[in-house]
């Protein structure tokens, strides 16, 4: 168990961050662990030729119970997940801070010894990783996670700050200006009187949640929704909602458990772009889908209304 300390002041310096880096530790623990969840397993079927398990990042990295060293994900910039900032960040780590937290995993040997140049080839073992285990897949990923930002950050305007913090992770409560992370091998240090925080959704974080509360600001990773989707290539409308909907605007929402742009949903259903922008426009304007920019392209997500009218349904 945890704590980290969130006066009223404290909790208005909360922010959102989509971090690579993240993505890259929590992967690896899962591929680590002698039981992958089963809504990764597609992906880590695929994943493991990517991975060197006499490598650095894979004896850094600890299972399931274990330390990892805090420096391996430093506090994300922001909502870009940029591979190439992050390591750069990564890169230029205080040898100091290295070997501090090398001590707390009880960790000797040239990352220690000399921390400069064996950064760098930690660093390029994580782009080599990336570039096999989760950039094919990271289109999606990345929307995934930006559309849990965008519904989390609208649920904090409308709600306030206690709404989201006790809504992230059945063992995350706040109470009393105390952020409490209610895990048994969670083994991250108490922060008396944290000066913020930085909420950071995840994929491979699921189903738990990991802190790192070292440093400046604590950062706390947790499940982003819908990732026990995220691997499926399809969906099939229920009946009932296809009475109700029609079958092309049903098996619209039945693909948009993740956030998808009209092409993809086009060549995903067989239905012709116009027709699944027709079908969007109905759907927005009842509720069911909102409509969102990522850089150059829109994506479609369907809304809290629809998933009760799927899950009714089914």
């Amino acid at each position: 168990m945890a704590t980290i300390g969130l006066s009223a002041a404290a909790a208005t310096r909360i922010r959102f961050a989509v971090s690579c880096l993240w993505e890259v530790l929590a992967s690896i623990r899962i591929l680590r662990d002698p039981g992958v969840p089963e809504v990764h397993r597609r992906w880590a079927a695929r994943a493991r030729g990517g991975v060197d398990e006499g490598g650095l990042l894979w004896n850094l990295v600890a299972p399931t119970g274990g330390y990892t060293p805090d420096f391996l994900t430093p506090p994300p910039s922001g909502l870009a997940g940029d591979l190439g900032r992050e390591l750069a960040g990564l890169r230029s780590t205080p040898p100091s801070v290295v070997r501090a937290h090398l001590d707390l995993a009880g960790m000797r040997g040239p990352l220690r010894d000399d921390p400069e140049s064996v950064l760098s080839r930690l660093s390029d073992e994580i782009a080599e990783y990336w570039s096999v285990a989760i950039a094919p897949d990271w289109s999606r990923m990345r929307a995934l996670l930006d559309a849990e930002v965008q519904r989390r950050a609208r649920r904090l305007a409308e709600t306030g700050s206690a709404a989201i913090l006790d809504d992230l992770h059945p063992s995350v409560t706040w109470r009393d200006g105390e952020l409490t992370i209610d895990q048994p091998h969670c083994a991250a240090a108490d922060v008396p009187d944290g000066a913020g925080l930085i909420l950071i959704p995840s994929v491979f974080v699921w189903p738990s949640v990991l802190t790192v509360t070292a440093g400046e600001i604590p950062q706390l990773a947790y499940p982003a929704r819908g990732v026990a989707t995220l691997w499926e290539r399809s969906s099939r409308e229920p009946d009932a909602l296809t009475a109700l909907l029609g079958r092309g605007r049903a098996r619209l929402l039945a693909e948009l458990a993740t956030p998808l742009s009209t092409t993809e949903l086009s060549r995903r259903t067989g239905l012709t772009p116009g027709g699944v922008s027709q079908h969007l426009t109905t759907l927005r304007a009842a509720g069911l889908v909102v409509t969102h920019r990522q850089g150059r392209s829109l994506l479609n997500t369907r809304t809290a209304v629809a998933d009760a009218l799927l899950s009714a349904a089914s």
